[in-house]
Order: structure tokens, then sequence, then C-alpha cells
């Protein structure tokens, strides 16, 4: 007799409880005495009763009706007389002599067994096929983690009824669940009479190909589509960060639930055997998951720019974040690739993130537009690369793990003034490259990699302001350009302080930023108003050096509003305090003169300017409208 199945990889070995006591029975027997022609036909007898009736190709009934769904006992007793049948004929041809294996009720034997076997591969597809909404991961993963049923070797699938099972499964699962829990035991039943019989390459073949089926459908509808690498590397931006965010949405679900809800339905179906479900998982899923963890992969070997690395930093949490539940899923020898390419992922996406951030500094400090922003606002350099280092902070979990083995290397060290944490917290102090330290404790050494971040971020925010410097000098005047400087420092601020660089970076840092930008507001002020402060008289003079000094301070005021009528100051409260700034400077003085020489000046041929009146000019300076002569020509001329 040929003994069929995967003779190596399948040993005939009993599953469940019942499968064991028969085998511990048959070998007891054995040893005994052999088991005469008489007692096989006996089994053989009883066994055809049922496998006949059942024979899908000598009975049209048997064609068209399903044993399981039926008649439930004479399933449960297909399967004991299956069993009993094969446990006969081993003990048959363990006892008989070579002469023996050519009996005619050997022979008989093997045909009837034969059929059962056919017979149930044909349920066992049905019952697959016919149950894929039952047997879906997700119903499969919620029954698992309700179940309180052992499901091990020597689980017997069959010994309680469906009800006592739901039972002892827990009353909090729905009826879909219950219903997948009878649907998983006869399956199991099944595939243990079929894999004891040596049949298991019928079952695996079976199961491999409908399941294999399911996860491939089941990757399809959560969006995912196999690419290969060259189409990857055509497609648009636009068009790659849709299919990322595609990916970014299906890989939980995939994971926990497709991934994991086909281990769950493999490991009941399989249990007796380690060696079977290794083979059929990594056939049924494993490819799969290469192919959907490859993406990720893929898009870190693609062409790289600066707008890339958010996507590079959301595939790499999410990657991260799912590998410590990639590993129990394809815990298989034969899986072991897939183990792999996950921990493999989180270098590729670490590098890429590294050489796209490296680009992005590089791009600042190539940026060469020539052109002065009008009215010294903020540089649109300047809000990209804020908007930029803003988003990215939100990811400085990420970038402590890809920048762990990485310390910043700068031209020159990041001046002390500019980066001095003294007041912020212990984890938050700047790493300095090249300096020697003594060994750390694990959360002092997570503190340092925090700060190495932080370091980090000081320094393309540094890089922003030296180009900014640069771009300052392309203003012909000196108080427009500290204007366009105060502006941008303080937009920096703003943007700092508004995400979470102000938890990396720390408020201390903030405010002598925002110090900065009111030193560049003030020069502004200095440069621009000093002039027509110092127009104003106030010492003693005539009436005539009066109507002389007004005509100066006049046209003084006129020309400073007229040259600044668009300059802008971008910051609300920074407006208010640079007007207030510059009111102080000519309104104390101005009031003085004006009180003491209005009536002298009365009909004489100046322009004669209440203090309130400048008060207004200077009110309606830096919103950019340029509208100054129109508002100038209100004043009076006496």
């Amino acid at each position: 007799m040929t003994r069929k199945g995967l003779r190596n990889l399948l040993p005939c070995k009993p599953f469940g409880r019942r499968h064991h006591r028969d085998s511990q029975s048959a070998a007891a027997t054995s040893s005994s005495s052999s088991l005469s022609s008489s007692s096989l036909e006996e089994k053989v007898a009883r066994a055809e009763v049922v496998v006949v009736k059942w024979d899908p190709e000598s009975s049209a009934y048997a064609k068209i009706t399903s044993l399981f769904y039926e008649d439930r006992s004479e399933a449960r007793r297909f399967l004991a007389e299956a069993s009993d049948l094969q446990r006969a004929m081993l003990v048959f041809v363990a006892a008989a002599e070579p002469a023996r294996l050519s009996h005619p009720c050997l022979v008989r034997a093997q045909t009837l067994m034969q059929a059962a076997m056919r017979r149930l591969e044909k349920e066992f597809f049905q019952i697959l096929a016919a149950n894929r909404d039952l047997l879906d991961p997700e119903s499969v993963s919620v029954r698992s983690a309700y179940s309180g049923v052992s499901e091990g070797p020597d689980y017997d699938p069959w010994e309680n009824s469906p009800e006592e099972e739901a039972h002892l499964v827990g009353k909090s699962i729905g009826e879909v669940e219950r219903a997948a829990g009878v649907v998983m035991a006869d399956l199991r039943a099944i595939a243990d009479t079929m894999v004891f019989a040596g049949y298991g390459k019928e079952c695996v073949r079976t199961y491999k190909a409908l399941r294999k089926s399911i996860v491939d459908e089941g990757l399809y509808r959560l969006g995912f589509e196999r690419l290969p690498r060259a189409q990857i590397q055509k497609l648009d931006w636009a068009v790659l960060e849709l299919k990322v965010r595609s990916w970014l949405g299906a890989s939980r679900v995939a994971v926990r639930t497709l991934f994991h809800g086909e281990r769950v339905l493999l490991d009941h179906v399989f249990a007796g055997s380690d060696a079977v479900r290794e083979v059929v998982f990594a056939d049924s899923a494993g490819d799969a998951a290469l192919q959907f963890l490859g993406f990720p992969g893929l898009v870190a070997k693609s062409k790289r720019s600066p707008e890339k690395l958010f996507r590079l930093l959301d595939l790499y949490d999410a990657v991260a974040e799912l590998r410590p539940e990639i590993e129990p899923i394809f815990s298989f020898d034969s899986t072991a690739a897939v183990r792999a390419q996950a921990l493999a992922l989180l270098s590729k996406l670490a590098e890429a993130a590294r050489a796209t951030l490296a680009d992005f500094e590089s791009a600042i400090m190539k940026e060469s537009s020539r052109l002065p922003v009008p009215g010294g606002g903020v540089h649109p350099m300047t809000r990209y690369a804020m908007n930029y280092i803003s988003l990215l902070a939100d990811y400085q979990s990420a970038l402590v793990e890809i920048f762990a083995d990485f310390p910043i290397h700068t031209p020159t060290p990041i001046p002390p003034f500019f980066f001095d944490t003294s007041q912020a917290p212990a984890e938050q102090q700047p790493a300095v490259s090249g300096s020697s330290a003594p060994p750390t404790t694990s959360s002092s050494s997570e503190g340092s990699r925090r700060s190495a971040i932080a370091a980090r971020f000081a320094w393309l925010i540094l890089s922003l302001l030296c180009k900014l410097d640069g771009k300052a000098a392309a203003y012909p005047d000196v108080g427009l350009s500290y204007l366009f400087l105060a502006n941008n420092v303080q937009y920096i601020v703003n943007k700092a302080r508004s995400c979470r660089l102000r938890d990396l970076l720390g408020e201390e840092w903030a405010a002598r930023l925002a110090a900065k930008a009111r030193q560049h507001a003030a020069g502004y002020e200095r440069a621009a108003w000093g002039r027509v402060a110092a127009t104003i008289q106030t010492g003693d003079v005539s009436a005539g050096e009066a109507r002389g000094r007004m005509r100066v301070f006049s046209a003084a005021l006129e020309e400073a509003c007229a040259a600044q009528a668009g300059w802008v100051v971008a910051d609300a409260a920074m407006r208010e305090e640079v007007r207030a700034t510059v009111r102080g400077m000519i309104l104390p003085a101005y009031r003085g003169f004006y009180t003491r020489w209005e009536a002298a000046l009365e009909g004489a041929s100046a322009v004669l300017l209440s203090p309130d009146d400048v008060g207004n000019l200077v009110g309606e300076l830096f919103s950019g409208s340029g509208s100054y002569r129109a508002k100038a020509s209100s004043s009076r001329t006496v």
C-alpha cells in the first residue's frame, strides 16, 4: 500500500485526544497479537456503509448534498469510521508479513479509504468556499480574542457540541462568531482525519488555494495595488503620495486583522502539526505579506525631494508600530523573510529620511532669489522653511530613533547664545558633538538622544537665520533691512511657539529669539526715525526760527511717511509696539514745541500739523497700504 500525502512532512501521528487514546490502544493490540483478516473485514464492512452512501462517484444524492450540513451526526460517524479504518489498516500492515500486503481485504480497505478521502476533500472545499463571510479574518480575530477554549494538539473539536463550545467560548461573542466557531471546528475535524489518513497533501492544497485568494482579495479591497519598482519610479509625487496614504490606511488592518486572522484560522484548522502550518502559511499569506511590506521600501528608493520626508516618516512610524505584531504572526522559519523585511524597512526608511532632511537643509542654503520682499515682509523662504520645520517637529519620536546613531556635525558650532537651554528640562539639554561624557543610564541616554534632535532643529533654524541675513543686505535702505529681519525673526518665533518646537527647544530659546527680533525692530526705529526726531527744536528760538523748524520737521515727516507707506510689520503685536515706539520718539518733543509756538505760527505760510495729526500718520504706517499721500493732504496749511 502506498501511503499518500506529505510522507516526510506529515508524520502519521493522531490528532486530538480521541486519536491519541485510540493509537495507544492500537499499539497495545499490535504488541499482543496481529489483527486477523476477519477483524479488518469487520472494520471495512462498518465503514463501507457510510462511506459508499456519501461517495460522490456512486451516488447522485451525495453529489449534490453536503454531509456536514445535511446530518452532523452522520458526519461525526463518517469521521469516526474513516479514522477507525485507517488505524485498522496500520495495525494490519504493521503485523502482516510481506506476502499479506496484497491481501484482498487490505486492497478493499485502501479503495474505501480513497473514497472517504474524496468525500472529505469535497466537504473541506465546500465548507471553506461557502463560508467565506464567516471565515473572514475579522470574524476569526474577534472569536480568537474572546475564546477561552484550549486549542492545543490534544484539543478535540468535536468533543463538545457546537452549543457547548459556544458556551465555553463565552456569551459575549455574537452569533456570527459562534457560527464561525462551528465552521472552524468542522474544518479542523476534517483536517485531522485527512492528515491522519495520509491525505494531508490534498487537504493542504485545497486550503492554500482558497485562503490565498482570500488574502489577495483582502489586500485589494484595502486599496493595495502591486506595482513594480520601475512603475513607482515613474509616478508623479502627487499620485505616489495618494498610494502612500492608501497603504498607511490599510497597514494596520492588513496586519492586525487580515494576516492575524489568517494565522488564527490556520492555527485552529491545522493545530496538530507545526510543520503543516508552517508550509501552508508561507504559501497562503507569506508571499502577500512580502508584497505588501515591500511597498514602503520602493517608496524609500524613489527619487528624493523634501516634500516626501513626511510620508517617509509616516511609513517609518507605521512599520515601527506594527513590527512587534508582525513578529508573532510570521513566527515560522518559512516566513522569516517577512520578519527580516520589516526590520530592513526601518533601516531603508531611516536612511531615506536622513538623506531627505539633508536635502532640505541644503535647499535652504542654496536658495538664490535676489528680489527683495516688498515692504520688508516675511520672505516666502521663511514661511516654507518654518512650516516644514514645524511639521517635522511632530515626528520627533521617529527622528530620535532615525538619528540615534547619527550625531549632528555642523560646519561651525551652534552659538551658546542661540541655543542655551539652561532653564529647559534636563532631557532637553543639548548634546555637544565631539565632547566626552560620563556613562549614562537609559533615561539619561534617551534625554541625550532627544537633545541631539533639539540641536538638529536649532541648527536648521540657525541656517535659515543666516540666509535671512544675506537677504537683508539686498535692501538699499538700512531701516528697511532691519524691518525685514524683525519681521522674519518674529515669524520664526511665532511659528515655533505655536507648535511642538516650543517643547523641543524650550521657551527660553523662543524668548531669546524674540528679543533678537525686537533688537532688529529697534535698529529700524533708529535708522528710519532718528533723523525725523532730530529736526524737532527743543531749545529757545525766535518765531522765525520756529517757522523754519516746523517746515523742516514737516518735510522730514512727510518724506519718512511717504518712503515707508508700503512697509510692513507683519506681526500685530510688534506692529503696535513699533508704532508706540515711533510716537514716543517724536510726539513728546513735538507736542511741547507745538504748544509753545501754535499761536505765533497761526497765519504763517507753514504746514501746521497737530500732535494728533502726527500720531495718526504714524498709526497708519506698517500696513503696506501705500496710501500716505492721500492722507497727508488733510493737513492744515496756514
